[in-house]
């Protein structure tokens, strides 16, 4: 069983910036394939970004492209997301999940087995 834990969060002014930490248990951690979701009040779950276990590769979602990175450290048991340029529509509950084993990477939430608590970012305008 993995689970994830998110950090990080808070309430910042458009245009500013906030880096999410994700770390998550297990002794493989350097093994899983990790993305990040986000819900706004009274949408779907959406894609935001997804990394491949070594880091080398990374996927993001269509509406953050530019402004979010993702990374990690896996001597750290630890995913990143670092956001910048902030608008208030990025306004949401985000969501660390571990990828399915077997798979290189996924958008779809349901291709991801564990997920933590959520954790949110608030930007006002």
């Amino acid at each position: 069983q993995v689970q994830p834990v998110e950090s990080g969060g808070g309430l910042v002014q458009a245009g500013g910036s906030l880096r999410l930490s994700c770390t998550a248990s297990g002794r493989t951690f350097s093994s899983y394939n990790m993305g990040w979701f986000r819900q706004a009040p009274g949408k779907e779950r959406e894609f935001v970004a997804a990394i491949r276990w070594s880091g080398g590769r990374t996927y993001y979602g269509d509406s953050v492209k530019g402004g979010f990175t993702i990374s990690r450290d896996n001597a750290k048991n630890t995913v990143y997301l670092q956001m910048d340029s902030l608008k208030p529509e990025d306004t949401a509950v985000y969501y660390c999940a571990v990828l399915r084993a077997g798979l290189a990477w996924s958008s779809r939430e349901y291709d991801y087995d564990y997920w933590g608590q959520g954790t949110q970012v608030t930007v006002s305008s």
